[in-house]
């Protein structure tokens, strides 16, 4: 899919609107105003406002706004289950300009559409390396959003990494099994591989910091390089040689790539589960 075009934030005329500002919401946050977002610009709607958050209200940043001004864009990363809940208390803040973002889990753009009928809506799956400003968002929108609000969407999203958007929202499930809950793999192997360091005869301390070490460092090879995965592996892997040699388990019949493979659908059958 073509992506829209970068807006600039830093000459927004209306207001974001941020309902949750847990770990997730001031992420984005950060990264909005590290885009140069001015802080007048934004309000924010959060039961226990940290005090990060507290302290940019001397920069202009509003708390708990009553509707009236005008928001082009409500983004909504609250936990799912408050969602029925509190939806009803966002209507008023909705208009015919406002775009409304949710990063809630398990919620579908039916669900907002019921919630908040008649309004341009994007559902957005981003992952937890957003919070450092490297994750990657899954974003799809419906029929109601316009070319510039996508754009601004997009901006909005790519403060916390890259964003891809998709046009068939069955996708999320997928997505959500691979990119959304795809870190947590990633930890896993970290783990994996620093037990398996202790069973080879390394001390725990020094076997954990080389597993976390090498799993970072690769990962940040992969994020420069414009070899993709393959070609990266072939390239460290010398015939005959201690790679080789681990690889030859690693990718047999009943090896990492069927067990990854069994992983992902079960984990996309959940999320679809969860979406009912």
């Amino acid at each position: 899919m073509t992506l829209p075009a970068r807006s600039d934030l830093a000459d927004l005329s209306g207001t974001i609107l941020l309902v949750g500002a847990g770990k997730m919401g001031s992420a984005m946050l950060e990264g909005w105003l590290g885009l140069g977002l001015d802080a007048s610009r934004v309000a924010v709607i959060e039961p226990q406002p940290s005090s990060e958050i507290t302290a940019l209200t001397a920069r202009g940043l509003r708390l708990a706004p009553a509707p009236g001004a005008v928001v082009s864009a409500l983004v909504i990363a609250v936990k799912p289950q408050t969602a029925p809940e509190l939806m009803p208390s966002l209507a008023p803040f909705v208009t015919a300009s406002t775009v409304v973002v949710s990063i809630m889990a398990g919620r579908p753009l039916q669900f907002l559409e019921h919630a908040l009928p008649g309004a341009a809506l994007v559902r957005a799956m981003p992952n937890t390396p957003a919070a450092i400003g490297r994750g990657i968002t899954v974003a799809v929108a419906n029929a109601r959003v316009t070319d510039a609000q996508r754009a601004l969407v997009h901006t909005l999203l790519s403060a916390v990494g890259k964003v891809e958007w998709i046009g068939d929202e069955g996708l999320i499930d997928a997505v959500t099994a691979l990119s959304g809950s795809g870190p947590a793999y990633v930890f896993l192997l970290a783990e994996a591989m620093a037990r398996a360091g202790v069973a080879a005869g390394l001390p725990s301390g020094l076997s954990g910091r080389l597993a976390r070490a090498t799993v970072a460092g690769a990962g940040e090879l992969l994020h420069r390089s414009p070899l993709d995965a393959a070609a990266l592996r072939q390239n460290v892997t010398s015939p005959g040689g201690t790679t080789a040699a681990a690889l030859e388990v690693l990718m047999a019949d009943d090896g990492l790539a069927p067990l990854v493979t069994r992983a992902i659908a079960a984990a996309t059958r959940r999320a679809g589960e969860l979406a009912g």
